[in-house]
């Protein structure tokens, strides 16, 4: 099982899959492939999605058709490199500066399938820290990165 930084131990807001719910793929098995405090999953689930939500690794399973996930930002790289070699579609909340990073250009530079959906305030994530009631806003911006979703347009506001 892969280790994750402190600082990646930010968990997703049933808010953040409500605000896209209508731009997951309603057909689709999904794949929350970061297990993280269980609570993404269910949140899914809630909405009305078919979710496999299990602890397990990421990089040693293919689960479901489609990922929709909050992954650890500091992973970035090699989640984005293994879910291109899979050929897996996703939805993944980042941070916006991703998108210029080298290895994620190397990818999508010219990619027609490539989407993103921005969201209209920064997310409030859920922090996994002594308080676990507290919120944490980002410091940063965070868009969901979409590849293989089939979005009406490239780029979505919320």
């Amino acid at each position: 099982m892969f280790k994750c930084k402190d600082t990646d131990h930010y968990f997703t807001p049933k808010s953040a899959w409500e605000d896209i719910k209508d731009f997951i793929p309603k057909d689709k098995v999904i794949w929350e492939a970061f297990y993280g405090d269980g609570k993404s999953g269910e949140y899914l689930k809630e909405l009305g999605f078919k979710v496999i939500h299990e602890p397990i690794d990421f990089f040693t399973h293919n689960e479901g058709e489609v990922v929709v996930s909050n992954p650890p930002f500091s992973m970035a790289q090699k989640i984005i490199t293994r879910l291109h070699t899979l050929q897996k579609p996703f939805i993944l909340i980042m941070p916006a500066e991703k998108m210029c990073y080298r290895y994620f250009s190397k990818f999508f530079k010219d990619d027609k399938l490539f989407q993103l959906i921005i969201p209209n305030k920064r997310i409030c994530f859920d922090w996994s820290g002594k308080d676990d009631s507290k919120k944490y806003r980002c410091k940063f911006d965070c868009v969901y990165y979409c590849w293989k979703i089939g979005l009406e347009n490239d780029i979505n506001f919320l």
